[in-house]
């Protein structure tokens, strides 16, 4: 599994599919999909389309390679299942700051478990397969080798997941944008997105200030006020009050010694700069 998908919507698309499919036919899928067996490979309207090359095999009659169409298809999520799940989706910041980053959230199965629903397809009636070849075993080898590359696929844009599920990416966050989260994430977002607007200079242009017709030197540098001698600040009465209103033992305190002792040593140090302290 790991081979084909490293997240995790990838390994539960190719768990679901392992569920239902014969493991005969899930290794020849493999096979041809690691062989490179699938020629062509679109989505188009949340349809998975694809050619894979057949075997030949003279002992049927086969002498030329086949190429066989094949088709995947996911049961779509209705319209009123959708709108409900948005609604859930868009009142969670987790969930639509990521999803209009373009990124897929870790929990997204969570909000869709908590409506009844799945993202993620589970069981066999919520795939509908097809394929031109003869075997009758439906998904067949070459459906297999198609949703290995499919569960691939959404390791390199998760959104692939939404559209099989009937909402294209672009419809998703359209709807996220309307909803009052949206709105405001999505103005910060055309904010930062702004190009920067040239400017002259990126210094502080300095002011040229018109000088008066008549300077004295004398009062550029002496005032001509006479300002009042500040007032003697009142001495306090207990030294160090701040240190001294926690108490010998404050609740932060946790040495078995004195607190104020040991302020008032290291005030000491300090006013002597430990020329009068004897260790």
């Amino acid at each position: 599994m790991s081979t084909f998908s490293r997240t995790w919507w990838g390994q539960k698309f190719i768990a679901a599919l392992e569920s239902f499919t014969d493991s005969g036919r899930l290794s020849r899928g493999r096979s041809y999909a690691r062989g490179n067996k699938v020629k062509s490979f679109e989505i188009q309207d949340g349809i998975v389309k694809a050619q894979v090359r057949g075997s030949v095999n003279p002992y049927y009659g086969v002498y030329k390679e086949p190429l066989y169409k094949t088709v995947v298809e996911i049961q779509p999520i209705s319209a009123a299942k959708w709108a409900a799940a948005i609604a859930l989706i868009a009142s969670k910041a987790s969930y639509i700051s990521k999803l209009l980053l373009n990124e897929m959230p870790d929990t997204i199965e969570d909000a869709f478990l908590t409506l009844g629903l799945n993202l993620l397809p589970r069981k066999r009636s919520e795939f509908k397969t097809s394929c031109s070849c003869p075997d009758y075993g439906d998904p067949c080898k070459h459906v297999a080798g198609v949703c290995y590359l499919l569960a691939a696929e959404f390791d390199r844009d998760p959104f692939l997941v939404f559209e099989l599920r009937g909402l294209s990416k672009a419809a998703l966050q359209a709807e996220l944008a309307k909803s009052p989260l949206g709105i405001a994430l999505s103005a910060e977002l055309s904010t930062q997105a702004t190009d920067p607007a040239p400017v002259e200079s990126y210094y502080t242009q300095p002011q040229a200030i018109a000088l008066p017709s008549q300077t004295s030197l004398k009062e550029f540098w002496q005032s001509p006020k006479r300002f009042t001698a500040p007032e003697p600040s009142t001495q306090v009465t207990v030294p160090a009050i701040l240190v001294k209103k926690q108490g010998d033992a404050p609740a932060f305190w946790h040495k078995d010694t004195s607190f104020i002792a040991t302020m008032e040593e290291l005030y000491e140090r300090v006013k002597t700069k430990n020329q009068n302290v004897i260790d």
